[in-house]
């Protein structure tokens, strides 16, 4: 009950102030909802801050939630809070013997960096997302098509446009995501150019691109 009130205080002086104020603490975690998201024994629900992982239906969805399951469900690890988010979870680091999870789920490629706003482990994270985009791990193993799909043109002013190219001669079945997953499943026909027009979906102010088909990523672009 002690830790569940300093949780909620501190969320609600966060929404207030945006600074941080909760120092590492140790608390039990109940159940592992998905690749970054867990419920406490609190019963408040914790979202690992700085990455996104994939969401139920896409590749390497089990493999985030399965890596957690394995290393802390029902088991005590320790966070590090920074305030809350307007679904009403916590954002937090998560501490295994001094291993930091959400670095560890970005270096095995179970998840990409996902920031509003820097802190002291953004660099860890982004060296982390790194290393497993050059190492081609999890989400970042390129597909045997790569060099069928090119980007021509990612518009993310109004009115929005994404212009994709399939060079090869057959239809390619791909996922399309931005980095607050809004997700399309498109069908890429052969030897054609692919006009999606969309609206406020690319941030103007830096997003991603992915796109994916069953044998993994055929483009990625980061702006």
């Amino acid at each position: 009950m002690i830790i569940f009130l300093v949780v909620v205080s501190g969320v609600f002086y966060y929404n207030i102030s945006g600074n941080v104020i909760l120092e590492r603490e140790r608390v039990f975690v109940s159940r592992v909802i998905d690749g970054d998201t867990v419920e406490l024994g609190s019963g408040l629900k914790a979202r690992l801050k700085g990455i996104n992982t994939p969401e139920k239906g896409m590749l390497y969805y089990q493999d985030a939630k399965e890596f957690l399951v394995g290393l802390i469900e029902n088991k005590s690890v320790y966070i590090e809070s920074f305030g809350g988010d307007k679904y009403g979870r916590i954002l937090v680091y998560v501490f295994l013997n001094k291993r930091n999870l959400n670095k560890e789920i970005l270096q095995n490629g179970f998840g990409h960096l996902y920031y509003y706003d820097k802190d002291q482990y953004f660099d860890d994270l982004e060296r982390a997302e790194e290393f497993a985009r050059l190492n081609g791990r999890g989400i970042w193993k390129k597909s045997s098509d790569v060099d069928c799909v090119n980007l021509v043109e990612l518009k993310e002013d109004e009115p929005e446009k994404l212009v994709l190219e399939n060079v090869c001669s057959k239809d390619v079945e791909v996922l399309i995501k931005d980095e607050a997953t809004h997700i399309y499943h498109e069908t890429l026909e052969a030897d054609s150019v692919f006009v999606k027009e969309t609206s406020h979906i690319w941030n103007t102010g830096g997003d991603s691109l992915w796109v994916w088909d069953e044998k993994g990523l055929l483009v990625f672009y980061r702006y």
